[in-house]
């Protein structure tokens, strides 16, 4: 059985700061394999812009050529918000170990996750670095150099930051969905 590092999230929309968090987690020595898991609907929001199967396509499509990155569907599959809790339970079927991977944005609300004491006895945190935001010593720190975000994204679409593997379909898609 394998180690993996878990990275979930909306992926709304995929970009390039996703795909240097994978690159960093890839050069670590102890991650086998990187699981990328988008959600059904994040359990913290009300609604995503491009629906999950759309997200799940491009996610698919931008790491195909990568045999160490599996883009899991569990969470699509089950069409609701899952817990993260829940995944990784699933996940440990397959898995020895599993680090689950969050931006440092999160840190704010990990606490107020579903189960966060049973979550945190399960895995092993990694924390990819966002902006300027302090990383406690008790995480494993993962520097991302990448400054981009999904939300920032959908407000003033950019090919340039995004995955080049759908970077015009992505872009078409926002356009269409902001009325530009």
């Amino acid at each position: 059985m394998e180690t993996i590092a878990l990275f979930g999230g909306s992926f709304d929309p995929p970009h390039i700061g996703h795909e240097a968090v994978v690159h960093a987690l890839l050069q670590l020595g102890f991650i086998d394999k990187v699981v990328i898991m988008p959600t059904y609907l994040n359990p913290f929001k009300s609604k995503s812009h491009a629906d999950a199967t759309q997200r799940l396509k491009w996610l698919r499509k931008i790491f195909a050529s990568n045999k160490r990155v599996i883009v899991e569907s569990y969470e699509v599959d089950l069409g609701k918000k899952v817990p993260t809790i829940e995944s990784v339970k699933h996940l440990l079927n397959q898995y020895k170990k599993i680090y689950l991977v969050i931006g440092a944005d999160n840190l704010a609300s990990l606490e107020q996750w579903n189960h966060y004491e049973d979550l945190k006895e399960l895995v092993t945190f990694i924390v990819a670095s966002r902006d300027d935001i302090m990383i406690p010593d008790d995480f494993i720190r993962l520097d991302v150099k990448e400054k981009v975000s999904s939300s920032s994204l959908r407000e003033n679409i950019d090919v340039e930051k995004l995955p080049k593997e759908c970077a015009v379909e992505i872009l078409q898609f926002y356009k269409e969905k902001n009325g530009k």
